[in-house]
């Protein structure tokens, strides 16, 4: 039968078939996909072609006056995806009673950063494709471009979430923290199908970037305030490399939630042998962090028709927009 279609008689199967196709196509070019239908790199090709390259454009802007935009983009990233899923759920500002922000439990509070810098992002993209972008998609694709600006690897970043309309306190005063011992890490990474060694490249997103001398685990010297700032590598604070793991090995990591990755009891056996592993071999960290980031970046995402596309990121959007 010549040109047939999705209204032909082919009968149910082919209407089955065809209207899995269309959903699929229409993921991939920026329209909703069905509900739980998997995210797509190619998902803004047709809507948005220029988000990536607009994404990029302020990031690198950004970071002329302010060089810790990368670390500090990724990092919104992260603990963004552990709190609800990938939703921008930390991106909401305080809209008591409805919204209490993520932003303010102990692990955001004066330390999560660059929120100015995602609404620079928010409202290019805005310009250029207004409704189409979520705030969700503009952290993933920040935190690659972050890395890659830095000198680390490159991924096809995964798209297509939708953004969320609620925060999770309970959850974000459960992250990751610096003091936790590695079997705590283990279990809040393990609690994300996050394995041992997702868990020992993730950290090494520790390779740039600083931290509040108050959190490190030698304090902060005499005379120091406690929000000082000590860069997390030491060796090259704002390239993205492998000199992290050999920190670990000389037992110079800054934080005591990195070191126990080699100094825990039970590291021998778990942990320490992919420290090591990514100590001598940059290549290897960089392909599994790559793999570990899309892997985290697909937990719990909102598609299709959950959730929406906010108007600013700060903000859940009114009027059923």
């Amino acid at each position: 039968m010549a040109n047939s279609s999705c209204s032909s008689s082919l009968g149910l199967l082919l209407a089955t078939h065809c209207a899995l196709l269309l959903a699929l196509v229409g993921a991939a070019h920026g329209h909703p996909p069905l509900a739980g239908s998997a995210l797509s790199s190619l998902f803004y090709d047709e809507s948005c072609p220029s988000a990536y390259d607009i994404v990029r454009r302020v990031i690198q802007d950004a970071r002329v006056s302010d060089p810790r935009i990368p670390a500090s983009l990724i990092r919104l990233h992260f603990h963004d995806c552990f709190v609800n899923g990938c939703d921008g759920s930390l991106l909401l500002d305080d809209d008591l009673p409805a919204i209490q922000s993520e932003k303010n439990v102990p692990a955001n509070d004066n330390s999560a950063r660059g929120f100015p810098v995602v609404d620079d992002i928010k409202s290019a993209l805005e310009d250029a494709c207004p409704g189409i972008v979520s705030c969700a998609d503009i952290l993933a694709l920040a935190a690659e471009i972050s890395v890659e600006l830095a000198g680390g690897p490159r991924w096809r970043v995964q798209l297509g979430r939708r953004d969320g309309t609620t925060t999770n306190i309970e959850s974000a005063n459960n992250l990751p923290s610096f003091s936790d011992p590695l079997d705590k890490l283990q279990e809040k990474f393990r609690n994300f199908n996050l394995d041992d060694t997702d868990l020992v490249a993730l950290q090494g997103a520790h390779t740039f970037g600083k931290v509040q001398c108050q959190f490190t685990r030698e304090n902060c010297s005499a005379g120091q305030p406690e929000g000082a700032l000590e860069n997390l590598d030491q060796v090259t604070p704002n390239v993205f490399d492998n000199k992290y793991y050999g920190n670990l090995l000389h037992g110079r990591a800054q934080l005591p939630s990195d070191q126990v990755m080699l100094s825990d009891p039970s590291a021998p056996t778990t942990t320490a042998p992919i420290v090591q592993r990514f100590a001598s071999n940059q290549q290897d960290f960089f392909k599994n962090f790559a793999m570990s980031m899309i892997k985290m970046g697909n937990i719990s995402p909102l598609t299709g028709r959950d959730g929406e596309i906010r108007k600013n990121c700060r903000r859940v959007n009114s009027n059923g927009y």
